[in-house]
């Protein structure tokens, strides 16, 4: 065990941010002793794989060489020296004829941060940090900002804007989103224009699994900016089966023009705050309760019984409440028409708001404006590393279904949809409010 004595009078004078300084140059040398022995280990397996491939001579093709020249890696430890171990692989492919390349998937040949880093800088950015102050801040953290000079982050920066720019200019016709969920979220960085905001649209594939669709800036409640976005989408882009977001986005108006077959589902954590907002505060703790047992229903018919009761216990004293889903009934519910497993994602707009939590606008914007490129690119690389952490909406084998127009009655799949009857005229059931 590794034991570190002090002179006490020593660490008296220094204070405790010697002691600091020490402890993270342990952890910065612990984390460069753990990156060498797994970058030794990489090779060490790769060289091992193809010791039988060997040429006319007998002799091996793929053999250790030496190391590369030392380089910084900024990590979430600070800035850490690298000296990685070279291969020499001397086969040739078969069908290219080109060489074969040993490729670390550790450390790639050019990296000078770790992803972390990557996804640090867009954070910062969204959050009201101007670029020119990347270095200084993350000195301050990290007791260096090796890699990160003025030129380093205008050059990251340029790369991420062309990045975005490609991503809104590729082919949609190879990919099918079943499911799509859009949000208008404002930043703490301005974008120019102080009501500017990122209109974001995340979709599920056929397979079930989640991914970015389409980013721009524009105006959340403007129905010409939404329109732009989606006729964007249609180079190759099938109607999504069901949209879920925000009642008051120009989205709505913009999809029954460009994408008039999509159903439509209201986000009920807007639904639910905009219901508080007409509420007084001492009434909000049981108003939430009885919405969530709307949406938490056991399926469509006891979430009309709740919105019954919640219409009878409110109606009298706040009809502007009430008439907030009363009005709006059908595009809450319409979520509960499809797969049960997939009903916990499609009644609120999560995924968005989840990615954007700690960067959209709560209280006062940044005084500066951000450069609008700069916004969307650093937005695009956020959501760009979020998406690789995203899991697959439940039963994504469900989904493919959904797309194929299979009828699912109270969340399970209808074999023969002719099948449901209709209670007759007069009957009650068993879910109707007394």
């Amino acid at each position: 065990m590794l034991t570190v004595v002090h002179d006490a009078e020593s660490a008296n004078e220094n204070g405790s941010g010697a002691g600091r300084s020490l402890l993270d140059e342990i952890v910065r040398d612990g984390a460069r002793q753990m990156l060498a022995a797994a970058l030794q280990a990489e090779v060490a397996a790769y060289v091992d794989a193809h010791a039988g491939e060997v040429d006319d001579n007998g002799r091996r093709l793929v053999v250790r060489n030496g190391y590369h020249h030392e380089r910084d890696i900024l990590t979430a430890a600070g800035a850490v020296t690298v000296t990685a171990p070279r291969v020499n692989d001397k086969r040739i492919d078969a069908v290219t004829g080109e060489r074969q390349r040993f490729s670390s998937a550790i450390l790639p040949a050019w990296a000078r941060k770790s992803p972390q880093m990557t996804e640090v800088l867009p954070l910062l950015y969204l959050h009201g940090l101007s670029t020119s102050d990347f270095g200084p801040a993350l000195e301050q953290f990290l007791g260096s900002s090796a890699g990160l000079s003025a030129t380093t982050i205008t050059r990251l920066t340029s790369q991420w804007q062309d990045e975005a720019k490609t991503f809104g200019e590729r082919d949609l016709s190879g990919t099918d989103y079943v499911y799509l969920w859009v949000d208008g979220i404002h930043l703490k960085v301005r974008l120019e224009q102080e009501k500017l905001c990122l209109l974001v649209m995340i979709g599920v594939r056929s397979d079930g699994r989640k991914e970015l669709v389409a980013l721009a800036d524009g105006y959340r409640e403007s129905t010409e900016s939404w329109a732009d976005l989606l006729r964007g989408c249609r180079r190759g882009m099938t109607a999504p089966v069901l949209a879920v977001g925000d009642g008051a986005l120009g989205f709505w108006k913009a999809m029954r023009e460009v994408f008039p077959a999509t159903r439509e589902q209201r986000c009920w954590f807007h639904k639910q705050a905009n219901v508080l907002s007409c509420l007084p505060k001492s009434a909000h703790p049981a108003a939430s309760a009885a919405i969530k047992e709307i949406y938490n229903a056991e399926d469509i018919d006891h979430a009309q019984v709740a919105i019954k009761a919640f219409e009878i216990d409110y109606g009298a004293k706040y009809p502007k409440a009430v008439a907030k889903i009363v009005d709006d009934a059908d595009v809450l519910l319409e979520f509960y028409k499809y797969p049960a497993e997939h009903w916990i994602h499609l009644r609120t707009t999560n995924p968005i708001e989840s990615t954007f939590a700690t960067v959209r606008l709560r209280t006062k914007v940044t005084k500066g404006p951000g450069s609008r490129a700069a916004g969307i690119a650093m937005a695009y690389k956020l959501i760009d590393a979020a998406q690789a952490r995203w899991r697959a909406v439940n039963a994504p084998h469900l989904v493919a279904l959904v797309r194929a127009g299979a009828v699912f009655h109270k969340g399970k799949l209808l074999e023969r949809p002719a099948d449901i009857t209709p209670p007759e005229p007069g009957e009650t059931t068993e879910t109707e409010v007394a």
